[in-house]
């Protein structure tokens, strides 16, 4: 008796056949793109290479936040230890009060300094003269290129004792104050200078997304009468809304990621309760005092942090029905 033949489980060879074909096409669409546009590629290729040299390559340091890295036994020889510069970490009196110091600095930064530059963009936006206009945004560029170290010198000229803030205290007759060795104002020094910095840089982007608001809505609301906020408020911010999110989402992100070299120049010894953060706490720990697998630890700890919270906002703001990057 004959059977009649089974049928495999294995996925239909036609299906294969076409991611098969999908990718040769696509690999040889690229193809014809390199060989159009050789020059194109040739300038982008040494930043392709950058950053796979300084950002990827270096990724598979993370093996000692769990050994006990000895120098001389490498990476692949050093004992293994688990979770054990994890734990320790949160095992020290100190490490909440820096974890606390950290999304606080963060926090603040994300407060006062993410709205400026949109109030900025909004401002400019609604400038008629030209020269006017390159005149104010020159000028809120200009210290973004100023060094960090500079910035903090300045600061500690201005807020000296024979400072010019201390000098119209005094005209008042308020005593001087000590601002970089009392903890009451390090944080408002820090996230005011970064706005400083920062608010005319960062508005360039909102800039650029202003410009792609249809010119006919700002027309039709001139014939209706609308002023010259409500054209803001109606028109200007809801058409940079996608940009405002996708930038929010990333600066969230960053509440936990408090920058290295401006909080490490401002603090001393007499302001460590405000002003230790994780950055500072793996700099001392970690390249100071020699302890590189416990640096690294703390370190990968901040970032897979950083990731969640990236992942949460992102979440929230598909939820939301927002913009958002997937």
């Amino acid at each position: 008796m004959n059977r009649a033949p089974t049928q495999s489980a294995s996925p239909h060879p036609e299906t294969g056949s076409r991611f098969a074909s999908g990718e040769a096409r696509a690999l040889r669409k690229l193809i014809d793109n390199i060989r159009r546009n050789p020059h194109l590629y040739m300038m982008v290729l040494p930043g392709v290479l950058g950053f796979l040299l300084f950002h990827y390559a270096p990724m598979y340091g993370v093996v000692i936040a769990f050994q006990d890295y000895d120098l001389i036994m490498g990476f692949w020889h050093s004992d293994w230890v688990g979770l054990k510069h994890f734990t320790s970490f949160f095992a020290e009196p100190t490490a909440w009060r820096i974890v606390r110091n950290t999304m606080l600095l963060g926090f603040y930064s994300l407060l006062f300094g993410f709205w400026p530059p949109i109030v900025l963009a909004l401002l400019l936006n609604e400038v008629k003269r030209a020269r006017f206009k390159r005149i104010v945004q020159s000028i809120s560029y200009l210290p973004h290129f100023i060094a960090i170290i500079i910035v903090v010198g300045m600061l500690m000229q201005l807020t000296s004792d024979r400072g010019i803030i201390n000098l119209l205290l005094n005209r008042f007759g308020i005593e001087s104050i000590h601002f970089f060795t009392d903890i009451a104002y390090f944080r408002s020094m820090y996230v005011i200078s970064d706005i400083w910095q920062s608010v005319g840089w960062n508005s360039i982007l909102f800039l650029a997304a202003l410009t792609g608001v249809d010119p006919e809505l700002y027309e039709a609301s001139y014939m209706d009468g609308a002023g010259r906020f409500r054209r803001m408020w109606h028109i200007s911010l809801p058409g940079i809304r996608p940009t405002i999110s996708i930038v929010l989402i990333l600066s969230v992100s960053h509440v936990v990621s408090v920058g290295f070299e401006k909080v490490y120049l401002m603090q001393n010894p007499t302001i460590y309760e405000v002003a230790d953060v994780l950055a500072t706490y793996v700099y001392r720990r970690g390249i100071v005092g020699g302890d590189f697998s416990f640096g690294a630890a703390i370190g990968l700890m901040n970032n897979l942090v950083a990731l969640l919270i990236l992942w949460i906002a992102n979440r929230t703001a598909s939820r939301l029905r927002q913009e958002s990057f997937w």
